[in-house]
């Protein structure tokens, strides 16, 4: 069940955190693995490695996902060197937080240019690749933030609330080519950027989880495994809640 063996899958932001593990539950399944990273070549080699060792092949690639013309470059570099893509992972993503009266302009247009345009693009980049072959699985990393909000976070939220809209939109445009695209909206999760949060801030989100727990970066992989799969293949335009019931 959720086998991947034999396709090959690009993850974006995929050196670390929920990334690597999506790349690294795929590689179990068989997968083969192209990520993308930016400036993180110490934790890109440490990941190829580990891939690698899973017995797939795999390839690191340097490129910012908000550059429209590097992200169609890459893609086509790696349908060149895998031969095709069969699945599409807009994982990357980066945080400027701040409260509206003091966020600045640049801090709002990184965010929308990272999060939702690099989404876009990397879309773009796949998009007639998909539609030639006539299968392809297109997942977003959304968050509950684009759906609930949150203090502090107006650009990350209008970011991740964009891909849900994308997503919805390109899964209209793509059904009929067997092509699927649905979002995962990941809740409090355990990863290097929460646990750089202050004490009391992680303590308080936790509480505020039904749950009362923070979710760990491979419950997003699973769910990301299953909606690459051929048993998910009845399933898009959907936006699955991962969060401990947190946005209920």
């Amino acid at each position: 069940m959720f086998e991947l063996t034999g396709k090959t899958a690009i993850i974006t932001g995929a050196s670390r955190g929920i990334g690597k593990a999506i790349a690294m539950k795929f590689a179990q399944q068989g997968a083969n693995i192209a990520f993308l990273q930016i400036f993180d070549n110490e934790n890109a080699a440490q990941t190829e490695k580990e891939l690698a060792e899973l017995g797939v092949k795999v390839k690191g690639y340097e490129c910012d996902v908000s550059d429209f013309n590097a992200t169609k470059a890459v893609v086509d570099e790696i349908i060149k060197d895998f031969g095709e893509v069969h699945i599409l992972v807009n994982n990357a993503g980066i945080i400027r937080d701040g409260l509206m009266l003091s966020m600045k302009e640049e801090d709002f247009d990184k965010v929308i240019s990272v999060n939702l345009k690099g989404t876009f693009n990397m879309t773009k980049a796949v998009y007639q690749h998909f539609m030639k072959k006539r299968r392809g699985r297109i997942i977003n990393i959304s968050s509950i933030v684009g759906i609930n909000g949150n203090a502090g976070q107006a650009n990350y939220a209008s970011a991740k609330a964009g891909i849900i809209g994308m997503t919805k939109s390109v899964a209209k445009e793509l059904a009929s080519r067997n092509v699927t695209a649905n979002a995962i909206a990941p809740g409090f999760i355990a990863t290097d950027m929460t646990a750089s949060m202050p004490e009391k801030a992680r303590e308080a989100a936790i509480a505020s989880i039904p749950m009362k727990r923070a979710g760990q970066v491979d419950d997003i992989a699973n769910t990301a495994l299953f909606l690459a799969s051929d048993e998910a293949g009845y399933i898009t335009g959907e936006v699955i809640r991962v969060d401990g019931g947190m946005a209920t």
